[in-house]
């Protein structure tokens, strides 16, 4: 057990389609997800969120054990404000935007991920797994359409079709349900890709590193710290964070010829640690875990109607942080989707684009976890000599900084190439291209300073930029109106520098300019804004037809 953390036991429940006299139909539902960590979590909330009932399956009855994913980005913390996580997990974790990287004894690089200011969230926090799932657990229990049942094991699943049934194993004997979608968050090993036969493919990489948490009192800088070859480990790369609680976490590498069980004895990870901080520092060793690290992703994200998410569908090296990144991106993308499809509001096909959105996803963060871990861990004597070389002209030229790769970290996918975007017909200025993740900016309130963010996402929204709100005219509402009762509603978000938008159109008062700034939001200019906040389309000026024909191309209804 940890000396930081308690763990919780949540508590199992006899299932209902156990009970004497249950009828069969009964057990039918129209989402089951099965995983509990932090994807299969974030996705049951999002579901339950826009209305749609859920049960989520897990086999354990606690969250994960020791502090694994331990940083979290600037876009899902973003994801996690619209959960209703973002507050506490910011509050509780290590904020950062810095990382410095060090080759032997000098610092040759750093970087700063959020260089720009009034941006809500930080570029990065550092916060233990067990803390982010146990929040999570919190936030799915106060909703009442989420059924959270611990100690339930899948067994085995068969597609019909039309449905997917399950069977699920508990203490209190088996039992059947089925499902109109299964959302599958089982993680990298997924029993359930497996029982279903489902390839996943890629590089696996010949190279352990050991995770040693330490608990001690020390004021280093909240950044990211990164040696490349260190005095106190020669030849091998160390990785040093911050947490919450005072917990450090510290990753030596150890090249790939070790006995991991051996390396995780204390009494060979404590020299380690010595070496690196010095005799005198105290400090308690809290967690140990030795890891290898691989590179894959399954052919197609969704087979039927099981639609895969997270470390079930695409695994990568922890260098920059991309897996519960990337797996909170992938429920994100994919809950409104399946709210269409469930509502007959979009054809099956829209959860096609989940697959191609997130493949591309994927795809880019594969390429950039491939290049960190070939450059942090060279595998032959000609790449340590080049790799060693750019970090040593580092530190004095700006050319090989830009070679230098410690880790790109974690930022969103840009979806530009998404058949589901309107393609541009006109100039603009900055990247709030279609298919980008929405830029934040400060929002003036009556309560005080907001963030658009905060007023976006969940539902299709549009933005419309005017100097005073108040000369938004009749016809204009009107239409405006239109758009929000339609099949699929569109809302409109009227962006100015002051006044007040008529009835029923919600006014953003822009007044440090930063949302004109960071969209080119001159007077008359228009986006449309998926509720996952990406860009769809944008025009330089609203015409209901348009924006219709692009609301019907997000939804693959044109």
């Amino acid at each position: 057990m940890l000396s930081t953390y308690q763990y919780p036991k949540f508590e199992y429940r006899r299932p209902p389609e156990l009970a004497e006299g249950r009828a069969a139909s009964e057990g039918r539902y129209p989402v089951v997800v099965v995983g509990a960590g932090p994807v299969g979590l974030a996705a049951a909330i999002d579901l339950a969120i826009h209305g749609v009932p859920v049960v989520l399956l897990d086999n354990d009855d606690t969250v994960s054990i020791g502090s694994r994913g331990v940083c979290y980005a600037k876009r899902a913390l973003e994801i996690m404000d619209r959960l209703g996580c973002a507050e506490e997990m910011v509050r509780k974790g290590v904020s950062w935007n810095v990382g410095r990287t060090f080759f032997r004894e000098q610092e040759v690089f750093n970087f700063n991920l959020c260089p720009e200011p009034d941006h809500h969230r930080p570029g990065m926090i550092n916060l233990q797994q067990y803390y982010l799932e146990e929040y999570l657990v919190r936030r799915a229990q106060s909703l009442p359409n989420i059924d959270l049942r611990w100690k339930n094991n899948v067994i085995a699943v068969t597609d019909h079709g039309e449905r997917v049934a399950l069977r699920v194993e508990t203490a209190d004997g088996a039992y059947s349900i089925d499902t109109d979608w299964l959302v599958v968050a089982d993680g990298a090993r997924s029993p359930i890709r497996h029982m279903m036969g489902l390839d996943i493919e890629g590089k696996i990489f010949m190279d352990r590193f050991l995770i040693a948490d330490v608990v001690m009192k020390a004021d280093y800088p909240t950044e990211r710290w990164f040696w490349f070859d260190p005095p106190f480990h020669p030849n091998q790369s160390v990785l040093l964070h911050r947490q919450a609680d005072n917990v450090w976490r510290i990753d030596f590498q150890l090249g790939w010829n070790v006995d991991p069980e051996e390396e995780k004895k204390p009494e060979n990870v404590i020299p380690r640690i010595k070496a690196m901080l010095g005799d005198d520092r105290a400090f308690e060793l809290e967690w140990v875990s030795v890891y290898t690290f691989q590179c894959r992703r399954m052919h197609a994200f969704r087979h039927g109607r099981m639609l895969f998410t997270g470390d079930a569908a695409h695994q990568v090296s922890p260098f920059g942080a991309r897996g519960a990144n990337s797996g909170i991106q992938d429920t994100d993308n994919l809950v409104w989707k399946l709210k269409l499809v469930l509502d007959g509001k979009a054809p099956a096909a829209l959860l096609d684009t989940y697959s191609e959105e997130r493949i591309a996803a994927a795809d880019e963060n594969l390429m950039n976890s491939t290049r960190s871990t070939d450059f942090i861990t060279p595998k032959s004597a000609t790449s340590r000599t080049f790799r060693n070389a750019v970090l040593g002209l580092a530190k004095d030229h700006p050319f090989a900084r830009a070679l230098v790769n410690s880790g790109r970290l974690s930022v969103p996918s840009f979806l530009v190439e998404s058949r589901l975007n309107t393609p541009d017909s006109e100039v603009f200025a900055g990247h709030m291209v279609p298919g980008a993740p929405m830029d934040d900016a400060p929002i003036e309130s009556a309560g005080g300073e907001q963030w658009l963010l905060q007023a976006a996402g969940n539902r299709f929204q549009l933005l419309y930029g005017m100097p005073d709100a108040g000369d938004v005219d009749a016809a204009t509402a009107a239409a405006f109106a239109d758009l929000a009762a339609g099949a699929i509603p569109v809302e409109v978000l009227v962006v100015a520098e002051r006044g007040q938008a008529p009835a029923g159109l919600r006014t953003l008062i822009d007044a440090k300019g930063r949302i004109r700034e960071r969209y080119d939001l001159k007077p008359g200019t228009s986006y449309l804004i998926r509720p996952d906040q990406h860009v769809a389309a944008r025009w330089r000026s609203f015409d209901p037809a348009t924006v219709s024909a692009a609301l019907a191309r997000a939804t693959c209804n044109a």
